[in-house]
């Protein structure tokens, strides 16, 4: 995560948000000029309601009681110097096996072939214990060597005990697995717990391009 000079400097700005386009399509996607963040969760994890936070934006990304609403991959300029990816998500109950299997089958290709691609951040729903989808599905990105970051949304749903509880609970399974955990950020799209951590590393990251 970001370093302690970091956290003393005042975060980034989000200034301008626009959204670019949607697509299935790699090949469609805005040229890899600039560093690029993609977000994905599995169903009802609250990755728009997350990104409309971050970006200080009520309705950037549409958020919707059905889990599934996202089924392409939106591409959004943040600050005219980087781009925001909004993902299709996994584990949708509420989409046939086909779509999951064609969802599955472009995420995997951006994933593995988007070379600006500078982080991807799994959202995980800080109320649960470890689940066996997402847990595998890191497992695919460390074999991948796809770069992502642990962010655990809903905050604001649990007490302190119970969060710090869960955390020691994933953490405990991901080191059966992992030499070292990924980075960490804990975050509630109600209060904006996490935001200034999220755009710090995001500020950081992005002079690595």
């Amino acid at each position: 995560m970001a370093s302690s000079a970091c956290q003393i400097r005042t975060p980034m700005q989000v200034k301008k948000a626009e959204f670019v386009i949607s697509n299935t399509d790699i090949k469609k996607c805005p040229a890899p000029a600039m560093p690029e963040y993609a977000f994905i969760g599995r169903s009802n994890v609250g990755k728009s309601s997350l990104i409309n936070m971050l970006t200080n934006r009520k309705s950037l990304a549409k958020t919707s009681g059905k889990p599934g609403k996202t089924q392409l991959i939106n591409h959004f300029l943040i600050n005219d110097s980087w781009f925001l990816v909004d993902l299709p998500g996994y584990g949708y109950a509420s989409v046939s096996k086909g779509q999951r299997l064609e969802f599955a089958k472009f995420i995997k290709k951006y994933l593995e072939n988007r070379e600006n691609l500078m982080c991807l951040f799994v959202l995980l729903d800080s109320r649960l214990k470890p689940q066996k989808i997402d847990m595998e599905f890191m497992q695919w990105l460390g074999e991948k060597g796809i770069p992502f970051v642990m962010c655990f949304t809903k905050q604001d749903k649990l007490s302190k005990s119970a969060a710090a509880k869960n955390l020691a609970n994933y953490k405990k399974e991901m080191k059966q697995i992992w030499e070292e955990i990924p980075p960490i950020f804990l975050t509630s799209s109600i209060d904006k717990k996490g935001q200034d951590e999220v755009l710090r590393f995001v500020e950081k990251t992005n002079k690595l391009f």
